[in-house]
C-alpha cells in the first residue's frame, strides 16, 4: 500500500490517533472495509434511516433532517453504534434554503460575495458550523470553488462566490478555516473545476475546457490554495478537463472526456501528485448521469474507486453496488492494496475530526437548542442578509416604493422553485408589501390586464441553483400564463420592477426592464431584507459579484 502521511496536513493525527487508524483498518472484515467507502444519502424518517444505516454500515450518512430536533438529535446519538465505525454525517452548507431546517437562516455564497467582507463569510460560516456540529454534523460538502462564467449555467448559479478568481480564493478560505477550527471538515469542489460549461453534471459529463496555462490561473490557483489552508476533502466531479489529459496523451480520443470520477489522471496525476493533495477524495453523486453516462454501473463503481476517489457518493442500490466492488477485488481489477488506502483516508478523516475518541461527547438536544436559540446567531445573520440585496440598475429613478405613489401592485411570480419540492413555494414578499399598505394582486391566467389599474408591476422570480434543469431564463409563458401573455411588455405605461431573489442573470432575457434587483435568495429574511431596501429603510449595499449584463451593454439601459 502506497504509504500515507497521517501526521501531514490535512490529518495531523498524533501517535495514538495514527494507530487507531491502522488497526481499525486492519480489524475489519472485508466486507466492512469496502462498506466505510460508501457515504449514503439519508432521508428517510429517523426510525426508517438507522435501520437502513444498521443494516449496510456505511462509511457514514448525508442526512437531510426532517424539522424535529429531538428526533434528529436522538438519530445522531445511535449511529455510532451501528456499525463497526463511529460514521462521518455530512451535508451540503450552502445557506439559503438549504440551511438546516431548524437552524439560522444565513445567506448563500453568491449572497456573502455581493457583500465581500471576508469577516462576514467567517462569522456566517463560523455559526453555520456550530449549530451543524451541534447536531451531529462533522462533515460539509463546501465550499464551492466553481467560477461563474457560464451565466446559464444553472448548477452554479448561486452556489458559488461568483466570477473572480481572487474573490472566490478569500471568502472559500475564510469558510475552510470557519469550517474546520469548529469540528466540520470542509470539501472544496467541484474539481477539476467548473463554470466554463453551462451544462449540468446531473445530465451529462461537463467540460473544463481550459487551456493548462488558464486553468493553472483560475482553478489550479484555488486548489493550490485550498490545499495549502489545509481543506481535509476535495470532491471529484463529472467533468472532464481534456487539456491536462491531452498533455499527457494527444492522442487521447474519448479518453480525454471521462469524468474526474473515473479518472486516475485527474484524481492521482494531477491533484496527488501535482497539487500534493494527501486528504480524502470522495466522488460526487455517483447516481447522476454525469457519472452513468461513461459506463454500466458495475463498471464505474469499481473505477471510481481505481481512479482514486476514497469514497462513493451516494448510492440506489447500496448492496448491489458493494457486490460490483467484491466482483472486482475478486477479479483483480481493484486491487486490495487500492482498497486500504482509501479506507485509511476515510478512518484519517474521521480521526481528525476526534470520531476515534471513546470519551467524545455525542450531540445533546438540550445543547442544540440553546445553540440553536441563540440571539447572536439570529442578530450576525440577519445584520449580514440586509446587505446582500444589489440595486443592478434603476434608470427610471423608481426606488424607493412609497404606498402614496405605488398603491395599486400587480405581481407576476411562479413562485420560489425548488430541486426537490413537487410544486413552486409560495413567496411572503406579497405579504409584506400589503402590511405595509400597498394592494397587492397576484396575477393569475384569467385576470386581464388593464395598465391603468395598477401603480406598479413587479416581476418576482425566485429560482436560485437548480438541478435536472440544464437552464435556468426567465420563462415569459410560465410567468404569465400563455403565449399572448408572454409577449407583452407593461413598463412603458407603468412603473416596472423586476426582483430575482436567486438565479443574478434575467437581464439575458429581460433587457430593458428599467429597474432590477439581485438579492440571490429566497429565504424568508432575504424577503424581509428586500422589503426593507425598496422601501428606502436600508440601503442597497450589494455590490455585484457576478456580471448581471450578461457580458453585455444592452441591459444597461
Amino acid at each position: 500500500m502506497a504509504a500515507i502521511d497521517l501526521s501531514a496536513a490535512p490529518f495531523h493525527l498524533d501517535e495514538a490517533a495514527a494507530a487507531w487508524v491502522h488497526s481499525t483498518r486492519d480489524s475489519l472484515s472485508p466486507r466492512d472495509k469496502l462498506a466505510q467507502l460508501f457515504v449514503l444519502l439519508s432521508r428517510e424518517t429517523p426510525e426508517e434511516a438507522l435501520e437502513a444505516i444498521r443494516a449496510f454500515k456505511p462509511g457514514g450518512i448525508t442526512r437531510i433532517f426532517t424539522p424535529d430536533l429531538a428526533d434528529e438529535i436522538a438519530l445522531m446519538r445511535q449511529i455510532d453504534s451501528a456499525g463497526p465505525v463511529p460514521m462521518t454525517v455530512s451535508a451540503d452548507l450552502e445557506g439559503s434554503r438549504m440551511s438546516l431546517p431548524f437552524g439560522t437562516e444565513v445567506p448563500n455564497p453568491l449572497g456573502l460575495a455581493a457583500i465581500d467582507d471576508v469577516e462576514t463569510t467567517t462569522a456566517i460560516s463560523t455559526l453555520m458550523a456550530e449549530e451543524a456540529h451541534a447536531v451531529g454534523l462533522n462533515w460539509s460538502f463546501t465550499p464551492v470553488i466553481d467560477i461563474n462564467k457560464a451565466f446559464q449555467s444553472a448548477i452554479v448559479g448561486t452556489r458559488s462566490y461568483g466570477d473572480d478568481v481572487e474573490r472566490i480564493e478569500r471568502h472559500a478560505l475564510a469558510q475552510i478555516a470557519a469550517f474546520q477550527k469548529h469540528g466540520v471538515a470542509a470539501t472544496v469542489k467541484h474539481w477539476p473545476g467548473e463554470g466554463y460549461d453551462d451544462r449540468d453534471q446531473h445530465l451529462v459529463t461537463t467540460v473544463n475546457p481550459l487551456s493548462l496555462a488558464d486553468w493553472e490561473k483560475t482553478f489550479g490557483r484555488l486548489y493550490r490554495a485550498a490545499i495549502e489552508a489545509g481543506v481535509m476533502s476535495v470532491m471529484s466531479a463529472h467533468i472532464a478537463f481534456p487539456a491536462f489529459v491531452r498533455e499527457l496523451d494527444p492522442e487521447a480520443g474519448a479518453e480525454a472526456y471521462r469524468p474526474a470520477t473515473q479518472s486516475a489522471v485527474l484524481n492521482q496525476t494531477l491533484l496527488r501528485e501535482k497539487l500534493g493533495f494527501n486528504g480524502l477524495i470522495v466522488s460526487d453523486a455517483t447516481p447522476m448521469a454525469g457519472f452513468g453516462d461513461w459506463g454500466p454501473r458495475e463498471e464505474t463503481i469499481p473505477q471510481c474507486v481505481i481512479a482514486g476517489c476514497d469514497v462513493i457518493l451516494f448510492s440506489d442500490d447500496p448492496n448491489a453496488d458493494l457486490m460490483y466492488l467484491v466482483k472486482a477485488v475478486a477479479d483483480g481489477r481493484l486491487s486490495q492494496e487500492r482498497v486500504d488506502e482509501a479506507v485509511t483516508r476515510v478512518l484519517g478523516l474521521k480521526a481528525a475530526l476526534g470520531l476515534h475518541k471513546a470519551d467524545r461527547p455525542g450531540p445533546a438536544l438540550n445543547t442544540a437548542e440553546m445553540i440553536m436559540a441563540r440571539s447572536t446567531s439570529k442578530q450576525i445573520a440577519g445584520a449580514a442578509t440586509a446587505k446582500v440585496p444589489t440595486l443592478v440598475k434603476d434608470v427610471a429613478k423608481l426606488l424607493p416604493l412609497t404606498p402614496a405613489r405605488h398603491k395599486k401592485v400587480l405581481i407576476f411570480s411562479t413562485g420560489a422553485v425548488q430541486p426537490f419540492a413537487p410544486a413552486p413555494l409560495p413567496l411572503s414578499l406579497p405579504d409584506l408589501l400589503r402590511q405595509e399598505g400597498f394592494e397587492v394582486t397576484e396575477y393569475s391566467e384569467d385576470l386581464q390586464v388593464n395598465p391603468k389599474d395598477f401603480d406598479l408591476v413587479l416581476y418576482l422570480l425566485a429560482e436560485e441553483t437548480l438541478l435536472t434543469r440544464q437552464r435556468i431564463f426567465l420563462n415569459w409563458r410560465a410567468l404569465t400564463g400563455n403565449v399572448f401573455g408572454a409577449m407583452k411588455r407593461y413598463w412603458h405605461d407603468v412603473p416596472t420592477l423586476m426582483v430575482s431573489l436567486g438565479f443574478p442573470y434575467y437581464l439575458h432575457d429581460a433587457p430593458r426592464v428599467p429597474t432590477y434587483i439581485n438579492a440571490y435568495g429566497s429565504n424568508e429574511d432575504m424577503q424581509v431584507a428586500v422589503v426593507e431596501c425598496l422601501l428606502g429603510r436600508k440601503p442597497f449595499a450589494g455590490r455585484n459579484p457576478v456580471d448581471p449584463f450578461c457580458g453585455s451593454d444592452q441591459g444597461k439601459y
